[in-house]
């Protein structure tokens, strides 16, 4: 894996670098070629978070992990990861093995807009919108750990969202 660490309200030392790398590499065995990942470090009062994000080919698997003991975060961030990549593993091979990928590009973030109302929105992304069917947006919200997931439906040509529910089901609200 190619870690790349992010420090934020946290001072990065070599020591905390070092055990990152030595607990994501139980990762390794799950991936055939080197992978990029991103780790976030971070604290806010009494927080410590680790937010991981594994970078495959137009896949995302995300888990982000929030306790008062950085190196809790990161067993729980690591064990969520691992949990995902298990779960998902046969999808995942079955699509790269056919080369189906889950299509999904990058969030691009733009400068928060300022407006003078009650409600003022804080963060805007944007993404291309690419043709999958049911089950791939379905595993691509789950990868990403999100409630709900926005996809260009390839059966229809039209824009879809897809949500878990409550009852630990899903739904679709086609556009």
């Amino acid at each position: 894996m190619l870690l790349n660490f992010v420090g934020k309200n946290i001072e990065l030392t070599e020591s905390l670098k070092e055990i990152a790398e030595k607990k994501f590499s139980r990762l390794d065995k799950y991936f055939s070629e080197e992978v990029e990942t991103r780790i976030v470090f971070s604290t806010i009062k009494e927080e410590q978070t680790v937010e991981a994000t594994i970078f495959l080919p137009k896949t995302i698997i995300r888990a982000e992990e929030t306790t008062d003991d950085m190196y809790s975060s990161m067993d729980n961030a690591v064990d969520a990861l691992a949990r995902q990549i298990r779960k998902h593993k046969t999808r995942l091979k079955r699509r790269y093995q056919n080369n189906e990928t889950i299509r999904f590009d990058e969030f691009v973030d733009k400068e928060p807009v300022k407006e003078e109302s009650e409600h003022k929105i804080v963060k805007r992304k944007n993404f291309e919108l690419n043709p999958m069917n049911e089950e791939e947006a379905i595993l691509q919200m789950d990868l990403l750990n999100h409630n709900f997931f926005v996809f260009l439906d390839g059966d229809t040509d039209g824009v879809s969202i897809v949500y878990k529910r409550k009852d630990g089901n899903y739904g679709k609200i086609e556009v």
